[in-house]
């Protein structure tokens, strides 16, 4: 068990990023209190009452939210902030296809989350579960994890699911454009398979063939050389080649 003591008392911060909550449960809303919930399970009782003691006294200075990282800046007791992170695991391919076949089987939810809200729904897919979905790191001297300035910065991640729960895509490596890309694809993809063959599919019309005549379109000494090995001499041959002249040429109207 590490010596807090030794550690000092931490340095106010002014226009730190403080919570709205002063006393009770920090999230009010499902996305904030799924996220809380993680953290509870595996934070040890005293880091979680000091990180929430840091959260609500503004100790964390700023923090940015990344695809699979939050990283912050949290205000201890020494002269330096720490640089604290939040990694949430990245959605793995096949786990965006689960995402997104929800997403396409119920009409309006693509919309919901467009307009900003994130449907309940989704929270099996989403919220991480154990610590193999999540892990804190601090540049502090704690070996506990997660220490303090994590929980701090979990409190503040819980705050803004609150406002903004679309935020989770965000951590968890979802973007807006790759979920309507993926609902579109998967749309297209099952038209495809209730009309395989196109039966359904609306045709162009058809060109009109344009016609003309045959000997336009062959080599002429071919076809003399053709018809002098089927007639007797170059006169009938000849003929021969008028009379095909004038076959094909009432045969197009020309």
């Amino acid at each position: 068990m590490a010596d807090f003591a030794e550690y000092g008392k931490r340095r106010p911060v002014s226009g730190g990023a403080s919570t709205r909550n002063r006393r009770g449960g920090f999230a009010r809303n499902f996305w904030g209190k799924a996220l809380l919930e993680v953290m509870e399970r595996l934070a040890d009782p005293g880091r979680l009452a000091r990180g929430r003691t840091y959260a609500r006294a503004g100790q964390v200075v700023s923090y940015r939210i990344e695809p699979g990282l939050v990283t912050a800046e949290v205000q201890g007791s020494q002269p330096r902030p720490f640089t604290t992170t939040c990694e949430i695991r990245r959605l793995r391919p096949e786990e965006v296809e689960l995402v997104v076949e929800v997403i396409r089987s119920a009409p309006g939810m693509l919309a919901r989350i467009v307009s900003g809200d994130l449907p309940r729904e989704l929270a099996p897919h989403l919220v991480p579960e154990t610590a193999a979905d999540i892990d804190f790191g601090c540049s502090c001297p704690d070996p506990g994890w997660p220490c303090k300035h994590a929980i701090a910065v979990v409190c503040l991640l819980a705050e803004r699911l609150d406002e903004h729960p679309r935020d989770l895509l965000a951590v968890r490596g979802l973007s807006i454009e790759r979920l309507i890309g993926g609902v579109e694809t998967a749309t297209d993809q099952m038209d495809e398979t209730i009309d395989p063959y196109g039966n359904a599919l609306e045709l162009p019309e058809l060109p009109l063939p344009r016609g003309e005549p045959a000997l336009d379109e062959l080599d002429p000494a071919l076809l003399r050389r053709a018809l002098r090995m089927l007639c007797a001499d170059e006169t009938t041959a000849a003929a021969a080649n008028r009379a095909l002249v004038t076959m094909y040429s009432s045969m197009t109207e020309r």
